[in-house]
């Protein structure tokens, strides 16, 4: 399974990953994620931030949570732990959309400097 698939999977039923399904409990199971990925010599989410600036098109002292969450919720939020239904939806679905294109922009880099 590639690591995009595997994002995949956990998008479609986030619930089997974390219990109740919250922006946070996904931030903390990707984040888990990713320290064991790098730790295994995986790519995990190296580059991720940066990608999400980009994306966005403008830098903020965020950490990758919360630029998920411009891009995802571009008029604010209010209490970021006590986000409201719709918020919470819409961030965890944006947050899986986004997280489904980076992964094939990398898939699509490896492979272009596999066939090299």
């Amino acid at each position: 399974m590639t690591e995009r698939e595997y994002f995949a999977c956990v998008g479609r039923r986030p619930g089997m990953y974390v219990g109740r399904p919250t922006f946070h409990a996904l931030v903390a199971f990707l984040t888990g994620y990713d320290e064991h990925a790098v730790r295994h010599g995986g790519h995990g989410l190296a580059g991720w931030r940066d990608w999400l600036v980009t994306r966005r098109g403008r830098e903020c002292e965020h950490a990758w949570p919360g630029q998920v969450l411009h891009i995802a919720l571009p008029d604010g939020w209010g209490n970021l732990w006590e986000l409201p239904p719709e918020d919470e939806e819409r961030a965890i679905r944006v947050l899986f959309e986004l997280l489904d294109e980076f992964a094939a922009e990398r898939e699509a880099e490896e492979g272009a400097r596999g066939s090299r």
